[in-house]
Formats: C-alpha cells, structure tokens, sequence
C-alpha cells in the first residue's frame, strides 16, 4: 500500500498532523502561499475578465520542487490548509502546481476546525473539493487590492514622496485614525463641576458614604462654573438631608459570548497590552498544536481566524458536563446559550475555544509559557463563562432630599449599590477582565458606592462633608489597537483574517506609532490620509469599503461572478481616478512665469540625487515643450516648481519680485526672505566639513550641500536637522557657545528647536502662590505644583519643553489665572485668545 502526501501551510501544523495521521501519510508544508501576482507589474488583464498572471514566489522554488517530488511517489494528496479563503486558495495554488506532476491520481481537499486526533481523522475520513466560490472570493480580494495599491499609489509618490503606499483597507484604517486625531486636535475644552456628599446615619453602623448630587428642581444637575458651585454651596448650608426614596431592582447579568478573533484581539490588548499581531502568532501555535507532558501534540484552541459565535453541539454538552461537576447544577441554564452573529459571519465556522475543556489552564501552567499559558487562559474562561448561568444583582438606589425653609432650589442626591445574589458565570471570569480603556467618565461622575449602609425612608443623615469638584470636557480618545478593531469590525471594513496586518502596515509605513496602547498618527500619516481623502473620497470611504466586503461575501455564496463584481468596481474606480487627476495651472500665469525664466542666463549645475539628476534648466525647457505641443496641461504642482525656480533665479529677472507678487505668489517671496541667508548657510558647511560624520550623517550633509550649489536655499526642516548635527557635535567645536548665537542656530542645546512659548508660561506659572490639593485618582496622584516645578527644572536645564508638556502648562494657567497678573496680555502673545482655553 503505497503513502499519501497531506500538504498543510507551516511545519509546527505539518509536525503535529503527521503524529496525529501515523506512517501511512507523508506531512509537508507549503510555508503559506506558493504563487501569487508579481511584484513590478500589476498582473491583472483588467480587459481580459480582471485574469490574474500568477508566478511562482521567489522563495518557494525549494519548496515547491520538493512538494513535486514527494507528490511523484504518492497515490493520492491531500490539500489540508486553514479552512477560510486564503487556505482555500492555497490549496488551489496548489492543486495548480502539482496536478501535472501528480497525472491522473486523486486530489482531496481537507478541512477541521481544531487539531485534536478525533477532528482530523473524521476529516481525512470524509475529505471534498476545492470550493471554487472561496477561491474566487479570495482572488477577488487579491484583484482588488493588487488595482487600488498599483494604480492609487503613484498619486502620493507625486505629491508627497516616492515609495509611499495606498491601500484599499489600509487607507480607510488610515482614515479612521487621522479623522479622530482631526476631532482632538479641534476640540473645544469646556469646564464643569460635579458635586455630591459625604453623609452618614446617626445611628450604627456610622460608616460614612458617598452621594452625587443628581437633580436640580428636579432637572438634571448641569453645573457649567464655579461661581454656580459655590452658589449652590451656599444654598445648601444647614439643609436636612433625609431619605426620600429607595429603590431595589434585581438585573440579569447575562454572559459575553465565546471569543472570535476580533475580540480576542481586543481583550488581549486591553488585558496584558499584546498587540493583534502578537495576539495571532500566540493564537497560531495554540491551535497548531503543543506536546501534552504524557501524550502526543494535540491542538489546544479551535481554528482563530473567525467571526462566528457558533459552538459545536459536542463542545456545548462537554463544557455543561464540566460546569456541572465543577461548579454545580444551579450554574447550568436550563437552555444552552446561543449567541447570534453579526451579518455576513462565516456561521460553518466556529467561535474560538479550547478543544478539550477538560484541559484547564491550570493544568497546562508546566506545558506553556507565560503569554500562550494567559491567552489560553483567557479562551478558556470566556469559553466556559458563556456557557453558564446568568448572574443575578440586586441593585439598591437611594434618593435624598436637601431641604431648609429658605432654600432656592430643590437638589436631590443619589447613591447606588450593587450586591451579587447569585455569581453565575462572574464564578469564572478574572476580576480584571474588563475594558481597561473604557469611556471617558471617572469614578467620582458615578453614583455606584461599594457599599450602602442600611437606610428607611425618612431617615434623617448627617452631613460628613460636601463634595466640589471641577472637571474639564475631554476630547475623544485615540484609538487603541484594540479599539480600532472595534471600530473596524463595527463597520463591516476588513475581515478576522486582517485587522492584525491592517495595524502592523500602518506602524510598518510609519503612517502611525504605538505610544502606551494608543494609534498616534504621525505627520507623515495625516499628509497621505488628508491626499487620499481630498482626492478620491468615495474610494477610500467607510460605507463603500463595507459594501466592498458584502460583495466578496456574496461572490463566496456563489451569488455573483467575481469578475462581473470587479468589473462594476473597476468602472467607478477608473472614473474616480480620472477626477483625482491634478487640475490644469492658469495658462496666463504660466506663460508668464516662463516668459521671466527665458531671463535666465546662468543656471546652476545639474545635480546627483541618488541615481536621478536634476536640472532646474531642463525642467523649464520640458514645461515649455509641454506647452509648445499642447498634449497634456501644465498642472498647478509644475506651475509651483516652476515659481520656486523663478524666486531662486531673481537676481537674474529685473522686477521678479514684482511680477511674482502681481501674479498672485508673494508667498513665495516673502518664504525665501525670511529663509536662513546664503552666508549663514556657508558658515554652518564649513564647521561640518572639518567634522568627522558617520556615513548617513555624511550623505545628509552632502545632499544639502548639492542643493545649495544648484541655487535651492535650504528649507526649515532641513536647517533644523543640520543645527541638530551642530548640537550633537557640541563637545568637539571650539567657542561652540559663540558660534551658536552668530550663527542664529535653529534648536537648543538639547537639539530640540526654539520655542517662544515656555519661556512664558514658566513666567506665568512662577507667580502662583497657592496651589490646589493633589487629587488621586486610581493609583495615579496628580500634583499641579509637583508637575509644574520638575517642567520649570526641565525648561532650565534644555531651555525647551516639547509640545506635549506645553500643552499640558495651556491648560494649567487657566486653572490658576486669578494669581496670574496680566493675565490676558500673556493669552494674546501666547495666542490663545480663539483656543478657548485648551
């Protein structure tokens, strides 16, 4: 009897279904996919049905000679990779590959949804088809991916710079980012004031507790300033507090549903900061099997790429049986929970849980290592958790009146308690498995105490103290990882398979950094996103995105061809573009422009960047070829080269600044005034060049070097980074504190650039003599005269504080203006007057 070959995607899965499948079978892996588009040329005959040009990938050639070997020798192969749309296409690409090799023996498809002896086996006993659907699903998506990065990312190399890119998912992921960092950086800051009390009964248990105070003549309590806080103070001094109302509600705490990859990604961020990619690769080698300490490998999780909440019957009744015996009768509902999915979701798979419930996290604490051993931990519980009982609250809340005889206004204040009946489900789940970046409002903005002391209606308290707090409006968070899946997800943009490689592009191409848990976009992040949403809107949209997704879902249904989808796509997609194309430049103003460059005699010398030469001469004489042939219109982005050009060479055109000035570029004009003068430039080239630079250092000063010498004058973020060699080089430069007053450097000591805003609010804050109490807040303590004291010693010590700090000082002074003397002249210089006061 001769062997069969099982084709899997990685040698860990390969290692483990090999044991699982015994001497009979030969396990190879495919290392992932084997062929896909090439890398220089887009590989789509977009007029022959959108047929994709398929090559072999440069480093699978070993791989795929010697799959072609061992399928030679074999009677039959098995094509066993994930079961969702890129296996399903990997073991089509596959089946490409080999079927010449292989002649007339059989091919089997082979699909299990979690790596345990009985899951496999059953699947080899019963192996399919390629399902074609799937495939051309995934070929779709490819298609489509292949067209908006190829044909989308040129536009940013020509506007921004070369090598950036665009992506169909990426780009709206982009959007997301920069449209909530646009949301905080334009968000008005308002103050308000929450009030409450400390109260107590004047009989034991005299335990004091805390109250909020609710209502106001029975509106809600809306306290905008602290003029109104200290009114209400005021009204309130010498009132009866008595309780008015008491009132218990029993909730029903029902139990999340079993982890998919979305949430699973998510609670892992929150509860022990794994980014999604680190979250997946620790998921991978869970589901691909771990050596057991008396036993063979065996997979521990179900398949994780998923979004459906779909339990098996068999691991339902495996998990009751466990509750039961571990837990008792009473936490099994009298139903199994079911947990409906979101539309669209792949309900033939499974959500993520453990293969074998029997196998606790604690009993695998000597098999696995600290992260694997906490996820699998958190599958486990949620698992399990979502199986049990609803938990039962009683829900307690007191009312409590305020009154005198010459009282204002009426105030009611409010507490509220919780008391666990019955734990359910809460027996499993950790304590602080919860959403550890939740919303903005703090503790001392809810009502909820730990605890009530035993009150009546009519029970008259004494008041301990009252509560006055100020409070500032916040901006929206930024997005977490785990927050931007959410939102992701909640609007139908990517799939499981993606969210993790969606983030780690967008940190890869430095369109976003990762700063304790938080997507910050950078600059270079927000200059794309606004390009590609000023240009091409509606392609990089949130609901078409979503119903790009809907589409491919259908296409895997069967409902519709994948190249008629394409087609209707590609058809707006080409319109689209034709729109993103730039607008031609005023033909009066160019001819102009080059009319007052036909003055030029003298052009400077062509230069070397990298392996492109520029010539600000053969530059003018193409535009007015380009011109002269009238073929394609001179766009703006030529016009503007071509007026920086004219601003170089002006000492050449008589009345330059005039003109440029009459034809609407006096910008340009004035930006080359106020730019660092030619001697200064000099000045700071020849103490460099008796400097011994490393190698990069010695091409970036090179480069500026070229740039001066064909006429450009430097730019400010290029004068900013050559002072910041100059600061770097310090130690070394004879009279360096000499040299950086006459040469007007750029940065501070530091190497940090000059700001005119710290030295005045170090001024403004020196003069308070009174400061608030530090306020707790969690474990954190927050100390206004600490956090200003260790700014000022900073401020001395670099003669610079950086953005984030003086921002944090803005918002400070505004807490302590009445000690502040001529406090609105400093507002004004510091131009704050229409920030209000952020």
């Amino acid at each position: 009897m001769g062997k069969n070959l099982v084709i899997v995607e990685s040698p860990a899965k390969a290692k483990t279904i090999g044991k699982i499948l015994g001497s009979s079978y030969i396990v190879k892996s495919s290392v992932g996919h084997v062929r896909d588009l090439p890398e220089k040329t887009l590989g789509v005959d977009v007029k022959n049905h959108f047929e994709p040009k398929y090559v072999l990938s440069k480093s699978k050639t070993k791989v795929v000679s010697e799959l072609k070997k061992a399928a030679k020798t074999c009677d039959a192969v098995y094509l066993a990779p994930d079961p969702d749309r890129e296996g399903e296409a990997i073991a089509w690409h596959l089946h490409e590959l080999l079927s010449a090799t292989v002649g007339a023996k059989p091919f089997y498809r082979v699909q299990y949804n979690e790596i345990t002896p009985a899951a496999v086996k059953s699947a080899f006993d019963h192996p399919g088809e390629i399902n074609m659907d799937r495939v051309d699903a995934q070929q779709a998506r490819r298609v489509l991916d292949r067209i908006v990065g190829y044909k989308v990312s040129p536009l940013l190399w020509r506007r921004i710079k070369r090598g950036l890119s665009a992506g169909r998912v990426q780009s709206v992921a982009l959007r997301l980012v920069a449209e909530r960092e646009r949301e905080i950086q334009n968000f008005k800051v308002d103050e308000y004031w929450v009030m409450g009390a400390v109260m107590r009964r004047r009989s034991e248990p005299l335990d004091p507790f805390s109250t909020r105070l609710a209502h106001i003549d029975g509106q809600k309590a809306e306290i905008p300033t602290e003029d109104v806080a200290r009114a209400i103070l005021t009204d309130l001094d010498d009132s009866l507090l008595k309780v008015s109302d008491i009132t218990v509600k029993d909730v029903v705490r029902r139990a999340q549903p079993p982890l998919i990859t979305s949430t699973l990604q998510q609670s892992a961020s929150s509860l022990f900061s794994f980014s999604p990619q680190r979250t997946m690769s620790l998921a991978q080698k869970l589901y691909e099997g771990v050596e057991l300490e008396n036993g063979p490998p065996v997979g521990l999780i179900t398949y994780m790429r998923t979004d459906s909440f779909s339990i098996a019957k068999e691991a339902a009744d495996s998990a009751r049986a466990y509750i039961n015996e571990s837990y008792g009768e009473e936490y099994i509902p009298a139903r199994p929970n079911r947990y409906k999915s979101r539309s669209g979701a792949q309900e033939a798979h499974e959500a993520i849980r453990p293969t074998d419930v029997n196998l606790t996290p604690q009993s695998l604490k000597h098999v696995l290592d600290a992260p694997a051993l906490k996820l699998y931990d958190l599958i486990w519980r949620r698992f399990v958790a979502s199986q049990m009982s609803a938990a039962k609250i009683a829900r307690k809340t007191v009312s409590i009146t305020a009154e005198k005889e010459s009282q204002q206004h009426s105030y009611l204040f409010r507490a509220t308690s919780s008391e666990i009946v019955f734990d359910g489900f809460l027996k499993v789940i950790n304590k602080d498995e919860k959403r550890k970046d939740g919303g903005n409002e703090s503790d001392s903005e809810s009502d909820e105490v730990e605890k009530l002391p035993p009150l009546a209606l009519g029970d008259i308290l004494d008041l301990v103290e009252w509560l006055s707090e100020r409070k500032e409006t916040k901006p929206p968070a930024r997005y977490s990882e785990a927050s931007l899946i959410r939102a992701l997800e909640a609007n139908g943009v990517g799939r499981p398979s993606t969210y993790a490689s969606i983030i780690e592009t967008l940190n890869a191409r430095k369109y976003t950094t990762r700063e304790k848990r938080q997507l910050t976009p950078t600059e270079l992040g927000l200059e794309v996103s606004d390009l590609l949403v000023l240009k091409l809107d509606e392609l990089f949209n949130v609901n078409f995105t979503s119903e790009m997704e809907e589409k491919l879902d259908q296409v895997e249904e069967g409902a519709i061809k994948w190249s008629d989808m394409l087609e209707t796509f590609y058809k707006a997609f080409v319109d689209w573009m034709e729109k993103a194309k730039e607008p031609p430049a005023d033909k009066a103003k160019v001819s102009a422009v080059i009319a007052m460059l036909d003055k030029v005699t003298e052009w400077a010398p062509e230069i070397q960047r990298g392996k492109r030469k520029y010539s600000d001469q053969r530059f003018v004489k193409s535009v007015a070829e380009q011109i002269e042939k009238g073929e394609k219109s001179v766009t703006d982005r030529q016009l503007e080269a071509l007026v920086k050009i004219a601003v170089r060479y002006k000492d050449q055109i008589p009345g330059a600044e005039q003109e440029l000035t009459r034809l609407g570029f006096a910008s340009f004009v004035e930006d080359d005034k106020v730019a660092i003068s030619y001697e200064k430039t000099m000045q700071r080239f020849e103490v460099m060049d008796a400097l011994e630079l490393s190698e990069s250092q010695e091409d970036f000063f090179n480069s500026l070097k070229q740039q001066v010498a064909s006429g450009r004058k430097l730019s400010e973020k290029q004068v900013i980074a050559l002072d910041r060699m100059l600061v770097q080089y310090a130690g070394v430069i004879d009279d360096f504190e000499q040299l950086r007053d006459e040469l007007e450097l750029k940065v501070t000591d530091s190497g940090l650039p000059q700001d005119d805003e710290s030295p005045l609010l170090v001024e403004m804050l020196e003069q308070v003599q009174t400061w608030n109490e530090p306020v707790k807040r969690g474990k954190q303590t927050f100390d206004d005269k600490s956090f200003f004291e260790s700014l000022a010693s900073q401020f001395k010590a670099k003669n610079s504080l950086t953005p984030k700090q003086r921002y944090a000082l803005k918002r400070m002074i505004f807490r302590y203006k009445s000690q502040i003397e001529s406090f609105d002249d400093y507002v004004e210089k510091l131009g704050l007057n229409k920030k209000s006061r952020k």
